[in-house]
């Protein structure tokens, strides 16, 4: 639906009484800058076609008459008068009703236009609704009473004229726009209509901006444009829900306050602009002296910089000659550390194999010292066996190991043997220097009697 002009008076809803054909111009365009959400079409069903369909069926009877008359009548003239009456009767009859059938099929067709819904009543009383489109009401006293827009959102303003803020100023103003459609087309022509709906909506909104208008103060008056108003349409959908209306958007778009007020606040805001622009100038001021401040903190900061990039490179230069000495004195002390390992392992190397040498001299000199005790115990024998043959040779004959007088026998026995053993003893003498037995024995028990003390040492 197109808006309708919108003034101080704010907007206007009604009904309108029209043909069908204007039905759609009312739905859609309004009806002298009123809003027209509901249409009652002029009834265009007539009964005249019910006087055709009788004066068929008279005509049908009359047919029937002349013809019975026709049979009765004994004259042939009568027969052919009657005859053809009873044509023509018959004739009428069925022109009659078919006419009076197509008229009746005529004006029983009803268009319900696109968006809308029509509301049916038959004898006056409601008997349900037409869905858009075409339909045929065969009932000859069923009706379409109202044609209802139920998909259209109409727009809908309410000015409301001094309402009074917290301090109970009257502010000149405030425009309330809104937004609703009819969701249920039988119970809002039933309940309310269109013109009572129109007082309804305005004071239910007149309620609501004035609630509103009580909760703001007058300096924040202009707050209420374009605020959120949820919970006023909330409350408007709860009040219109039972008339078979739903609000689908509402706004404030224009608060107005008093003249004379509108100078104080003039007056304020040049006050608030001004100060709002020594504000900025002394913003800049200080956004300038900020910016010099910062530009002589950067400047300190990179002077800074620099001298710490100067002190790390003096202070990693001096890491390096530290690092460096002391890998030299490290360098210097493994190489030390190295000589006297190697050193100490060449002394230890030479005192183990002078060590050896001691023990195998001291070994050598063991055996030697045997070899030589031996040739001087051997060489002590050959000069003592040298002594031995020519030194005198005693003999001592022991006869009686009691120590009594020895017996005549064992002189006797003595005597016979010296001899012998005289001789024995120069042979003895022969034998030791070409080596005997018998000097040969006694060297070598001597040379055993000598290494016995050695053996044991």
């Amino acid at each position: 639906m197109s808006q309708p002009t919108a003034d101080r008076r704010g907007s206007a809803i009604k009904e309108a009484l029209a043909d069908w054909g204007d039905i759609a111009r009312l739905l859609r365009g309004g009806d002298s800058g009123a809003l027209v959400p509901v249409v009652m079409p002029k009834n265009s069903r007539r009964t005249t076609w019910t006087v055709l369909l009788w004066f068929g069926l008279l005509a049908a009877a009359s047919g029937v008459m002349m013809t019975v008359a026709e049979s009765d009548s004994g004259n042939a003239a009568s027969e052919t008068a009657w005859g053809a009456l009873a044509v023509i009767a018959f004739a009428v009859a069925v022109v009659a009703l078919l006419l009076g059938v197509l008229w009746w099929w005529r004006s029983s067709i009803v268009e319900i236009e696109q968006g809308t819904t029509g509301v049916l009543t038959r004898y006056g009383a409601i008997a349900g609704v037409l869905d858009p489109g075409r339909h045929y009401l065969w009932h000859p006293w069923s009706r379409v009473d109202f044609v209802v827009d139920t998909s259209t959102e109409i727009p809908y303003s309410a000015p409301v004229v001094a309402c009074p803020t917290r301090e109970n100023v009257p502010l000149k103003s405030i425009e309330f726009f809104l937004k609703f459609r009819i969701t249920d087309a039988v119970l809002f022509v039933r309940t309310i209509g269109a013109g009572n709906f129109d007082l309804v909506l305005s004071s239910a909104v007149q309620d609501a901006i004035r609630q509103r208008g009580r909760l703001v103060r007058t300096e924040r008056a202009y707050d209420l444009r374009g605020s959120d108003v949820a919970d006023m349409q909330e409350l408007l959908n709860r009040q219109l829900d039972h008339y078979g209306v739903r609000i689908t958007g509402c706004n404030i778009p224009d608060v107005q306050l008093p003249a004379q007020y509108q100078q104080h606040l003039a007056t304020r805001e040049t006050v608030a602009k001004e100060r709002v622009a020594y504000e900025q100038e002394w913003g800049l001021t200080r956004k300038r002296r900020t910016d010099n401040l910062l530009m002589e903190i950067e400047r300190a900061k990179k002077i800074r910089d620099a001298k710490i990039v100067e002190v790390n490179a003096a202070l990693n230069q001096a890491r390096k000659d530290v690092a460096q000495m002391l890998e030299q004195q490290e360098t210097e002390a493994q190489r030390v550390r190295f000589e006297i390992e190697t050193r100490g392992r060449a002394d230890l190397v030479s005192a183990e194999n002078e060590a050896k040498a001691q023990r195998r001299l001291a070994t050598a000199y063991r055996d030697n010292r045997a070899v030589l005790q031996y040739e001087l115990a051997r060489r002590r024998l050959e000069v003592g066996a040298a002594l031995a043959q020519h030194a005198p040779k005693p003999v001592v004959v022991q006869t009686d190991p009691g120590g009594g007088e020895p017996s005549a026998l064992t002189t006797l026995v003595t005597a016979q043997l010296l001899p012998r053993l005289a001789a024995g003893a120069a042979g003895g003498d022969d034998g030791a220097g070409r080596g005997g037995p018998g000097l040969a024995s006694g060297a070598r028990a001597l040379a055993e009697e000598l290494h016995r003390p050695d053996a044991e040492e």
